[in-house]
């Protein structure tokens, strides 16, 4: 077998294109990832956190979307217990903006649409006679409950990648696709080492433009063909402050532009705040937050909490473009957040699909749809086999995660409960695969600071294709909002020594 010929080269190493080599992999298929930066570098590692099903696109008559999110949700919760959990989400009623019946109607719709099942359904809340209103101003004198998912997302992305690789895929970070023309039986592409500058020639039958905001240009720049669906770029943009509330519930805000904002508990001590919604014409990324947006997300949460904030309580920021599908809508927050999958042939054969749009809630559904568009191509492909395979770490008896910390925390009791909770949320099942024989703390390696040791380092270096230290701070885990600044140059350095023998990680 020809090393360098594949089934299927990926563009894109975002949860659109892991995905997608997932599934690709575990239908028997040769597949090579090619990402030009890291795993969730950009877009992926900049949503919400949220697996959800669209409450506000309720609004817009989105019911195929919303029901099919709901149905994902539920799904993902089962087969990725340690790094998606449910939380509680408070809606407070404004007067003066959404009435109060269209909210209890938008709810009784996302109840029945969810068909219930794991999650509690909406409830009303007197919000001067509960603890949810606590924090709020006094006029909020009312408001409902209801329920979502939290989802770390750039994990999210990393363990389709992981499971894409242990299926047989070739997953290349660093790695950007020059080009590719149709040649004769297959995609000839040339692939480069952003590192090194080295420059190696692939073949493929069939590829997948999951570039994310950079779909249009890699249609046009590095495949040469036209494209036939429009991508609408948007800026979100979420800020963190220290944590303005007790508890762990959230709070979706509406504002008087018809937009809604999170406030979030995020990492134990802080809360995260997002998004917004800019149109956004330059380029695709990265991008950064801009003044106004700061202060639009302040404002939005002084309209609703006591507690004031203002941009020197901003501790953290960070920005993503999205890739929405060009539907004309006129603001951005209305454009629609379903996705379209277009598929350009020769001939009925050599096909390329590009992927414009999309949210992570539905991601995997996307892969599920993008692969049926491939099967024609491609005879004799395995069926669709994702609805019911765990993620890596998942594979929990019952998806009961406390009942797994309980297990981990007796068979490695030197671990303090705060690092092995955290170590539980990130790495599932997979914890003890990171721990390895280790019988105290200092059997782990160096400390780094906030539970950070070398042999989690070592884990994520060989085993989820991390190098560099903003990998592992801020994608890998957000450690890099509690790290001191002396943790953070002992990693600089650490990981700087590994590099000069890092290799391709082998599949575990």
């Amino acid at each position: 077998m020809d090393p360098t010929h594949y089934d299927l080269l990926v563009i894109g190493g975002g949860i659109n294109g892991t995905g997608i080599a997932r599934d690709a992999a575990g239908r028997g298929l040769r597949v090579l990832l090619c990402e030009r930066g890291d795993l969730a570098e950009f877009t992926s590692s900049a949503s919400t956190n949220l697996i959800h099903g669209g409450l506000r696109y309720l609004e817009h008559y989105e019911f195929r979307l919303v029901r099919e999110a709901l149905a994902e949700r539920g799904r993902l919760l089962r087969l990725a217990p340690h790094i998606i959990w449910p939380l509680r989400f408070v809606l407070p009623h404004d007067e003066g903006l959404r009435p109060a019946w269209m909210l209890r109607l938008g709810l009784f719709l996302y109840d029945h649409l969810a068909r219930l099942g794991a999650l509690p359904g909406s409830a009303s809340v007197a919000m001067r006679r509960s603890a949810f209103g606590a924090p709020l101003q006094e006029r909020l004198t009312r408001g409902f409950a209801y329920s979502d998912c939290w989802v770390e997302d750039s994990r999210l992305v990393v363990l389709n990648a992981m499971d894409a690789r242990e299926r047989g895929a070739v997953i290349r970070t660093r790695t950007a696709v020059e080009t590719a023309r149709r040649d004769g039986t297959a995609w000839a592409a040339t692939i480069r080492d952003v590192g090194t500058g080295r420059s190696e020639a692939v073949r493929a039958g069939m590829i997948v433009n999951a570039a994310g905001p950079w779909v249009s240009e890699t249609l046009g720049r590095t495949l040469g063909l036209d494209s036939r669906a429009a991508v609408r770029l948007v800026k979100g943009s979420h800020i963190v402050v220290g944590r303005l509330y007790d508890g762990d519930h959230a709070y979706i805000l509406q504002q008087p532009d018809g937009r809604i904002v999170f406030a979030i508990p995020y990492e134990g001590a802080f809360t995260l705040i997002g998004t917004t919604d800019v149109p956004h014409a330059g380029e695709a990324g990265p991008v950064r937050i801009s003044e106004d947006e700061i202060l639009y997300l302040c404002d939005c949460i002084n309209r609703s909490f006591r507690a004031r904030i203002g941009p020197d309580d901003v501790v953290w920021s960070f920005s993503g473009v999205r890739p929405l599908f060009d539907d004309d809508a006129a603001e951005a927050s209305a454009v629609t957040r379903d996705y379209v999958l277009d598929v350009s042939d020769a001939d009925g054969r050599l096909p390329v699909l590009s992927v414009f749009g999309g949210k992570i809630t539905t991601y995997r559904r996307l892969a599920e749809h993008a692969l049926g568009k491939l099967a024609p191509y491609r005879p004799g492909m395995k069926p669709a086999w994702t609805g019911d395979a765990p993620l890596p770490g998942g594979d929990m008896t019952g998806a009961d995660f406390e009942g797994f910390l309980a297990g981990l925390t007796a068979r490695r009791p030197f671990l303090p409960p705060a690092m092995a909770r955290r170590l539980a949320r990130a790495y599932g099942t997979r914890t003890d695969d990171l721990v390895g024989p280790a019988r105290t703390l200092a059997d782990l390696g160096t400390e780094f600071g906030a539970g950070l040791t070398g042999a989690e380092v070592d884990y994520l270096i060989d085993r989820e294709w991390a190098r560099s230290a903003e990998d592992i701070l801020w994608r890998r885990s957000k450690l890099g909002l509690h790290l001191p600044p002396e943790g953070r140059a002992r990693l600089d350095a650490y990981m700087e020594a590994k590099a000069k023998s890092v290799s391709e990680p082998e599949a575990a």
